[in-house]
């Protein structure tokens, strides 16, 4: 029997779809997910930013990594002179609390014991206005961030993903890394976070997830109680309108650093993730480079070319990459490995799959979607990718558009997005004392 939304006090009862009931905040417009599941008495509460990367302008790349960082250095109310900052406060009731920055959202979640969701909410709800942003934590967590900029320049696989997204996009911020460029983290002022942090982090740009043993009537009286007095912003929430533009030709980019085995990465422009052919691509993705049964697997790996490979289809609120990516062995020619690649690649976009390797797929597919609600956080942090990716819906749906995909779908799309003038090929060279370290 359907529940009755008439009472809940300040709301606006929106849809129902896969167990997830929608709601909006009616004294600031942001939008509350609520999903009663599960037996122990756990819950997630998530708040999703709708910003990330992609919403940064030239010299304030990695601001929305920054401010991550920051939101955790204190409020008037929560800070770590008065012995209340947030892990002190969260943790002493045994909850996993941490955040994460992407190319179209930010997210800061809790994941403990039922009773205590309002205190969750109260925290979220005093920093979503309330962060500090303090000239002496800015110049402290500049250090820490150039650190882990470090780090990552010194691990080639992650410096090869990097280069391959920066030499595919030209003009689109899915070019910069989320991190952002070590110039602008350097360069970075205390006014320019807090002007960035004041355009875009409002209640009416951000969505609460509540997942996990919950009363609905009582969380969503503890969601209108903690946000409900925080203001609708006063201006609009600035949006990338930069279009990639058509890329015209194959491109390549090599990483050198020092190593013992080399890997290569082939990437294609593809599709958003509203896009109609999004779930296709996941299924090509799957045959192409998912387990031992896989395409790519069987002629790079068993063949002796690779020791390992992997595809993936990047579904965000733009288009982004189809990728493929493979593990070189000691002494193998890294050319060698991306003829293979794409001699494969150019196989499935020409003939297409077979019926029996879309149900494989499916099957896997189905298997990893299961997994993958396994419990309140991961169910939250599903629903945050399709909340930044433009539709929450975009979660429960996918079994549901998943089975749908057929043969001539997968075809399809893979004779769309599979062409030789929107690839970008990374190399990663291990470096060698002396000689020629090129490919």
């Amino acid at each position: 029997m359907p529940k009755d939304t008439r009472k809940y006090k300040g709301f606006s009862f929106v849809q129902e779809v896969g167990g997830i009931r929608e709601f909006r905040l009616r004294a600031n417009d942001m939008q509350v997910l609520v999903m009663d599941r599960g037996v122990v008495p756990v819950a997630t509460l998530m708040v999703t930013y709708r910003v990330g990367s992609r919403n940064e302008t030239v010299g304030l790349t990695g601001a929305t990594h920054f401010l991550e960082h920051l939101m955790f250095k204190g409020t008037k109310r929560f800070n770590k002179r008065s012995g209340s900052s947030v892990f002190e406060v969260l943790q002493r009731v045994g909850a996993q609390v941490n955040a994460t920055t992407w190319l179209d959202r930010t997210n800061y979640y809790e994941q403990l014991p039922s009773e205590h969701l309002e205190l969750a909410a109260t925290i979220e709800a005093d920093r979503m206005r309330g962060a500090l942003l303090r000239p002496a934590d800015v110049e402290a967590e500049r250090t820490v961030i150039l650190n882990e900029f470090d780090r990552g320049e010194n691990e080639p696989m992650r410096k090869l993903y990097h280069e391959v997204w920066s030499a595919a996009f030209a003009a689109h911020p899915y070019g910069n890394p989320t991190i952002g460029w070590r110039s602008d983290i350097e360069g970075v002022t205390a006014s320019d976070l807090r002007g960035f942090y004041d355009t875009y982090y409002h209640p009416n740009n951000a969505t609460v997830s509540v997942i996990g043993r919950v009363d609905e009537r009582k969380a969503l009286k503890i969601i209108r109680k903690s946000f409900g007095e925080i203001p609708v912003s006063k201006g609009g929430f600035p949006d990338c309108t930069t279009l990639e533009p058509a890329q015209k030709g194959p491109r390549s980019v090599e990483v050198h650093m020092p190593g013992q085995v080399g890997a290569v990465m082939v990437a294609f422009k593809s599709v958003k993730a509203l896009d109609p052919d999004s779930t296709a691509l996941e299924v090509l993705a799957s045959i192409l480079g998912s387990g031992k049964t896989s395409r790519l697997y069987r002629r790079l790996v068993e063949d002796g070319l690779a020791s390992g490979v992997s595809a993936g289809s990047a579904s965000m609120r733009d288009p982004g990459l189809f990728y493929v990516y493979a593990n070189s062995l000691p002494g193998r020619d890294l050319r060698e490995l991306e003829e293979a690649i794409l001699a494969e690649v150019s196989s499935i976009a020409v003939t297409g799959p077979t019926h029996d390797e879309i149900s494989s797929a499916q099957t896997r597919l189905r298997a990893q979607a299961a997994m993958a609600r396994d419990g309140s956080f991961m169910i939250a942090a599903q629903l945050n990718e399709a909340i930044a990716s433009g539709d929450w819906r975009l979660y429960p749906r996918f079994l549901e558009e998943l089975d749908r995909v057929t043969a001539a779908d997968v075809a399809a799309v893979a004779e769309r997005t599979l062409v030789t003038s929107g690839r970008t090929t990374g190399f990663y060279v291990p470096a060698q004392a002396g000689g020629d370290n090129g490919v």
